[in-house]
């Protein structure tokens, strides 16, 4: 049955057409009954089209009018229902909703040849025609000046008795086709008002949708903005009180490489705070390019030299190949410039070995730039956090960048009315494509080797030896004489050996060189693969845990360790930049006896290891 049948009585099922009702009426020279059935018929109809409205019903309108051809062609017996809907042409209308499929010349002089098939077309002059002969065949639906459709009543054979029979069938035809006609049209307006109303609803639902969404990344960015400034502050702060307390030594060497720590701090903090800025200037409208003609190749080969050291200190080749006689590129040459290089930095995240490159090349009114490496890949699951801002992938190299570079790279594109796409598959490389609009045999540019920076060899080479040492002994700082300092924090009692597991390179020496000067031992692992090879008896007394580690998060691995029968008794205090509400409680829940946030402040951190040490050598 259909979901807009009604259940009360329905003249269907009295078996009887108004030619019928007619015929009986005549036989006992009465029309009240035909009255009386003309009057149940339309609070029949009525009443079907509420039910219609009451449900929820795709495609309602469509439903109330084959509801009214269905009815109409009961009630009309012997006559053809077809409804005819404006059509692309305004002088078209298209037959859509119809009870039966053709007509046949009538006894009632009324002619039709018309072939009433949905989907059939029929012009305004027929239409017009039709609604003009003496037997009336077509009514205008709504307005008269501007309907909304048209129903047309085509007779088939009338074989009615009595000779009064064509003119009061023609009269009460009129007046049921006219009423019903009203009835539907009062039920498609107000479908219509549902739908808008639904419409609107839907609307507010998703632009309260999108309201929240916006709001959440707007909480996930700032929580990630205070993440990533705090790791960097914890150098420069930490690292500015050592020299503080110690007192400055031009000719200490250990004193340089804090200068210099605090310096790349300095440089990432500040390259971290320009790209928030710039990301905001095009959420904003507000960044404005200096369009100029630019020399590419001379552009490319700045943007190479860039990278230059970072692609030596990883044993990197890199590599540039332009295709001749390029054509001229309207473009900002300090954004292209930025865009190449957040793509260069990002190779080289990815690449341990082989070589980065950048192709350029002209293809249909596009200039390509494209930026390519030998890494590893990135899988598809993670090719989607790629734009995303802060998004880390399961294998970047920690601490480098600021996360943001291709988000921005991306809106820096569509800013010159380019694009930016990505081609990658596991194991096989990478390779990033911008696209700008423009304004021919290619020669492979090798760059040439350069050394490794001897001061950046002198701050990191030592640190990374130690960190990548198989054996977790090797790892392991100690200062058997501490230095005496001008400020007195809490010592170890005894030479306890701290278990620090934290990522960043900077970060990591400023947390030795505190505790190693205040009599403890360190062993340094920078991810959970060496944090758990380092767990080996005598286990440590202390565990100082970071959170963004790369393959296994801290809360996991606290987790873990708490889950362990071995491992349990261990003290952990977390120490992270995750410094937004509720974040304290997440460390503890996870199982972490203590929470210190970065920038980690040196005296609390020398009074959380004295007081939980102890705790921890009792295991």
């Amino acid at each position: 049955m259909d979901v807009c049948e009604a259940n009360d009585l329905d003249c269907r099922e009295a078996g009887r057409s108004l030619r019928q009702v007619l015929i009986q009426a005549g036989a006992n020279s009465s029309n009240l009954a035909a009255e009386l059935w003309v009057e149940r018929f339309l609070n029949h109809l009525a009443t079907g089209f509420n039910h219609c409205l009451s449900q929820t019903v795709p495609n309602l309108e469509a439903s109330l009018w084959q509801r009214l051809a269905d009815d109409l062609s009961q009630a009309l017996a012997g006559e053809v229902i077809a409804i005819a809907l404006p059509a692309s042409d305004r002088d078209q209308f298209e037959i859509q909703h119809t009870a039966f499929v053709e007509s046949t010349p009538s006894s009632c002089g009324a002619r039709t040849s018309l072939n009433l098939k949905s989907g059939n077309l029929i012009t305004q002059a027929q239409l017009d025609h039709l609604q003009s002969q003496s037997w009336q065949s077509a009514w205008k639906i709504g307005d008269p000046s501007d309907p909304i459709g048209w129903l047309i009543v085509a007779p088939l054979s009338l074989a009615i008795e009595g000779q009064f029979a064509d003119v009061l069938l023609a009269q009460m035809r009129s007046t049921l086709v006219q009423r019903a006609i009203l009835q539907a049209t009062q039920a498609v307006q107000q479908a219509r008002s549902v739908q808008r109303l639904q419409h609107q609803c839907q609307q507010l639902s998703d632009r309260n949708r999108e309201l929240a969404h916006t709001n959440q990344l707007k909480s996930e960015f700032l929580a990630n903005t205070s993440h990533e400034i705090r790791t960097p502050l914890t150098s420069i702060l930490g690292f500015t009180h050592l020299l503080r307390e110690q007192g400055y030594d031009f000719d200490n060497v250990r004193h340089h490489e804090y200068l210099k720590i605090i310096l790349s701090s300095g440089q990432h903090l500040l390259a971290l705070i320009n790209d928030i800025l710039d990301l905001s200037k095009i959420e904003a409208n507000q960044l404005d390019l200096q369009l100029e003609p630019i020399e590419v190749s001379h552009l490319c080969q700045t943007a190479l030299k860039l990278v230059k050291e970072a692609a030596n200190n990883k044993g990197l080749s890199l590599q540039l190949e332009i295709q001749p006689q390029l054509p001229t590129l309207i473009a900002d040459p300090l954004r292209l410039k930025q865009m190449l290089f957040n793509l260069l930095s990002n190779a080289l995240k990815f690449t341990s070995r082989g070589a980065v490159g950048l192709t350029v090349r002209v293809a249909d009114d596009t200039l390509h730039f494209v930026v390519w490496d030998t890494g590893k890949g990135i899988s598809p699951a993670e090719q989607d956090l790629l734009f995303k801002p802060y998004a880390q992938l399961a294998n970047a190299v920690p601490g480098e960048g600021t996360g943001l570079g291709l988000a921005l790279t991306q809106k820096l594109a569509e800013l010159h009315g380019g694009w930016v796409t990505m081609q990658s598959e596991s194991n096989q490389g990478s390779r990033f494509t911008i696209g700008l609009p423009l304004i021919k045999e290619a020669s492979v540019i090798q760059l040439p080797e350069t050394q490794t920076n001897p001061d950046l060899s002198s701050t990191i080479a030592p640190a990374a030896q130690i960190a990548t040492a198989a054996d977790p002994a090797k790892r392991t700082f100690s200062l058997p004489t501490p230095p005496v300092e001008k400020r007195h924090l809490p010592k170890a009692s005894r030479p306890y050996n701290i278990l620090l597991v934290e990522d960043n390179l900077h970060n990591a020496r400023l947390m030795i060189t505190c505790l190693c000067k205040l009599g403890y031992e360190v062993t340094w692992a920078k991810d959970s693969t060496e944090m758990w090879q380092s767990l080996k008896p005598p286990f440590p007394a202390l565990i100082l845990m970071d959170i963004h580690l790369p393959g296994a998060d801290g809360l996991t691995l606290t987790k873990q360790l708490q889950a362990s029968d071995a491992y349990r008794r261990i003290p952990i205090i977390v120490q992270t930049a995750m410094a937004m509400k509720g974040d304290r409680e997440r460390c503890l829940e996870a199982g972490a006896i203590d929470y210190l946030s970065k920038p980690i402040d040196l005296a609390t951190l020398a009074q959380m290891v004295a007081k939980y040490s102890d705790a921890g050598n009792e295991i």
